[in-house]
């Protein structure tokens, strides 16, 4: 039977290992199951029967697989109707050119050589399962699919901007976000939040979400279409500065310690600053960015703000962060559903958020979110 290494959150993307090399496939189970669920097996048997009971989202495949090759497990598992499509990474010994050939022939996706770094691995890892979900937005609305690719397009574009810390242009922004206003404008932007769902970049992913919903906030209570962009502007680079935090950081399982949670909360102010830097860079969009952690009664942070000192603006994108925190797909905590969620808000944080304006969010979204998503 293979042997299973349970992930803590069952919404994490499930990988499945196969490999006859036991000490290669433990390293790889250790660094990917901070990340996914992951399934491990030795051979070909085992792993065909297993992955048709629990179809991962991608298989690595070492280059040795009993009883044969992982060229021929490879063949094999093209073979399964419902592995078809299944992305497949064939990890090479020594990056044999015949074998990896044989390996993209037999239908790898992609392949790795020995010796690799972890990043490269995770890399192509996350690439690969992002690829099969971005091929999934073509059967989603019109309005939806552009709100997806345009913002991100952007996105990476603003991680290289922020990489080499050249300024960002807020109209670029602009443009891009005005689709998903389109998409709340014309009520399919749950279609929006259903597509971003399984991608596997976290910050892209409460972005996007944090966006659509700081628009829909904005469309709900009549603000005109360019205040609505700016939400949804406010919402995509809200937590820029977290571009700039490993991975590793920003997925861990476990207790951080003081100086990772010290970068977490730079992200605020490392934000507000690159966003600085554009010349044509709304207010609104600072406030966003800057006080979307403050809390009325103080307790929040960079600047432990009150009630007094946080305007309408901090306020919303502070609803908005934190029920969509709570509700995004996370390695390291649950995931909670819509009305679990509001529930929180309502009854444990009456004193840290504008509970008028979580009344009025917990209204717009059950009237608007399919009941299905609403529950």
């Amino acid at each position: 039977m293979p042997v299973i290494v349970q992930g803590k959150i069952p919404d994490k993307h499930l990988v499945a290992i196969v490999d006859g090399n036991v000490r290669h496939r433990e390293q790889l189970s250790a660094t990917l199951q901070a990340y996914y669920s992951v399934h491990i097996y030795g051979d070909s048997t085992n792993a065909l029967m297993g992955l048709g009971v629990s179809p991962p989202g991608l298989v690595l495949v070492g280059e040795y697989v009993p009883p044969s090759s992982g060229v021929n497990f490879i063949r094999a598992l093209r073979f399964e109707r419902e592995m078809g499509q299944t992305p497949v990474v064939f990890i090479s010994d020594n990056g044999d050119p015949d074998v990896l050939a044989a390996a993209l022939s037999a239908g790898a996706t992609d392949c790795i050589i020995k010796p690799y770094r972890r990043s490269a691995l995770l890399n192509v890892v996350s690439a690969q399962i992002n690829m099969r979900v971005e091929k999934s937005w073509k059967d989603l609305p019109t309005l939806a699919c552009s709100a997806l690719q345009d913002t991100l397009t952007l996105f990476g574009s603003i991680a290289d901007i922020f990489d080499q810390s050249y300024p960002i242009q807020y109209g670029a922004v602009a443009e891009s976000c005005a689709s998903i206003v389109d998409a709340v404008t014309t009520n399919v932007y749950p279609a929006i939040l259903e597509g971003v769902h399984d991608h596997d970049q976290v910050t892209f992913v409460h972005s996007l979400r944090a966006a659509t919903l700081l628009a829909l906030f904005g469309h709900s209570i009549g603000l005109p279409r360019p205040q609505q962009i700016l939400l949804a502007c406010g919402g995509l680079l809200h937590d820029v500065g977290k571009l700039g935090i490993r991975h590793s950081v920003l997925n861990k399982t476990e207790n951080l310690t003081d100086d990772e949670k010290q970068m977490i909360r730079d992200h605020v102010g490392v934000g507000v600053s690159f966003l600085r830097g554009a010349t044509d860079m709304p207010k609104g969009i600072l406030t966003i960015t800057g006080q979307h952690h403050e809390r009325l009664d103080g307790s929040g942070y960079p600047q432990g703000l009150a009630a007094n000192q946080l305007n309408e603006l901090a306020r919303m994108s502070a609803v908005v962060d934190i029920f969509t925190a709570m509700t995004d797909p996370r390695m390291y905590k649950p995931r909670y559903r819509v009305q679990e969620a509001l529930k929180i808000m309502t009854d444990e944080m009456s004193s840290q958020i504008d509970q008028e304006l979580v009344a009025r969010f917990r209204e717009i979204l059950l009237d608007t979110l399919p009941k299905s998503a609403a529950r």
